[in-house]
């Protein structure tokens, strides 16, 4: 068996398959990649999967023959990082110690690598999803879902459901929303293009598979369209000639809709740039301490005042100019929860809506993303 391809795209393939190559295998194939080569097409396709992530991709070679073998995703991924740009060439050979046995020699200008691999036949195959609707999303709208909504997802494994990003089918749109229980950020995207699948239609997707499949639409043109369908247990996406593979994540989803504050006594519009760059700085204090930031909306100078208290380190202050409506008052939040949000947004200017101290806080970029980004707020104590 012989192939020869770039090795920069086999280094940028390699890396992307590689993240679905478990740390700790439950069984030693599962540590390795998968190598599919098609004469016919002359075309490799990589595989690694996790038994619950699975990521495939395929590109361009040189190829002498059909032939399926695995190779240990760690050791080839560092040597093929290291190798100069140019031309790689692969040999391999069923090993003649053991018909279970494979070895590849990797030639490239600087030298060249035998690596020991595996025979396929224990390898899992990507799960197949024939039934169930089917959803097509343009590449750019699954973007601005994602990178809207990815952040605010748990990490506390004890909520399961809440470690993932909650998808659902409206008349016209795709909203995306995701919570960690003290925030909560939802992205209706509405666009031309999105087309499958009912009204109601819904699935919670874990945001680690998610997060591969954004570096994955990246790499792809704008005017691509993703293919997601899902069954009781899988969902996968289809983009040209890469496949992502996940379990979905069991539960019901919270009816977030419901935390929504529907009316607002009081309005904040303000720089985003301006205020996000506030709160970097006088967050290099509140890391001293909790992480709280406190709000003080000044209605009659139309000023919103931020400070931090860290006794026995120090205090900060910034102010920036806002238009405000309704009366004054002061409010805290966590100094993390909101650079997330602001970092996630687009346009110069977002508006911040609101009732009581107590209550849910909205902040919503002032634009055509239809983003919306709940925050609860820290009680003040005197």
């Amino acid at each position: 068996m012989k192939l020869v391809c770039s090795q920069s795209d086999l280094k940028t393939n390699l890396s992307l398959v590689s993240r679905a190559v478990p740390s700790r295998p439950t069984h030693p194939v599962l540590g390795n990649v998968l190598f599919q080569t098609n004469a016919e097409t002359q075309r490799i396709t990589l595989t690694a999967f996790d038994l619950s992530l699975g990521l495939q991709t395929s590109f361009p070679a040189q190829v002498s023959e059909n032939h399926t073998f695995t190779l240990p995703a760690k050791l080839l991924n560092d040597i093929v990082t290291r190798l100069p740009e140019g031309e790689i060439t692969l040999l391999g050979m069923e090993d003649e110690e053991g018909e279970d046995d494979f070895s590849a020699t990797l030639i490239s200008a600087s030298g060249r690598f035998r690596l020991r691999g595996m025979t396929p036949e224990e390898y899992p195959n990507l799960p197949e999803i024939t039934d169930g609707e089917a959803l097509q999303v343009p590449v750019a709208a699954l973007a601005d879902g994602l990178s809207s909504t990815l952040f605010a997802a748990s990490t506390e494994e004890a909520k399961q459901v809440l470690t993932g990003v909650h998808l659902t089918r409206q008349e016209d749109s795709l909203e995306f929303a995701a919570t960690d229980g003290h925030r909560l950020a939802v992205l209706d995207a509405t666009t031309e293009g999105i087309a499958g699948a009912t009204e109601g239609f819904a699935v919670t997707i874990p945001a680690r598979a998610l997060r591969e499949l954004e570096r994955m639409v990246k790499m792809q043109k704008e005017e691509a369209v993703v293919s997601l369908r899902c069954d009781d247990v899988q969902v996968a996406f289809e983009l040209d000639s890469q496949r992502l593979t996940s379990r979905k994540l069991d539960g019901s989803y919270p009816a977030y809709d419901q935390l929504i504050p529907k009316q607002f006594s009081k309005q904040v519009t303000l720089e985003r740039k301006r205020l996000l760059n506030s709160l970097e700085l006088v967050a290099v204090l509140a890391d001293q301490k909790n992480n709280v930031v406190k709000f003080s909306i000044d209605s009659e100078n139309q000023q919103l005042s931020l400070s931090v208290d860290a006794q026995e380190v120090g205090s900060a202050q910034e102010s920036i100019p806002a238009q405000i409506t309704g009366d004054s008052i002061d409010i805290a939040f966590n100094v993390k929860y909101l650079m997330d949000g602001l970092k996630a947004f687009k346009g110069n200017e977002i508006q911040m809506q609101l009732n009581e101290a107590t209550q849910p806080i909205i902040f919503s970029p002032l634009g055509e993303l239809k983003m919306t980004y709940l925050v609860m707020p820290v009680q003040l104590r005197d």
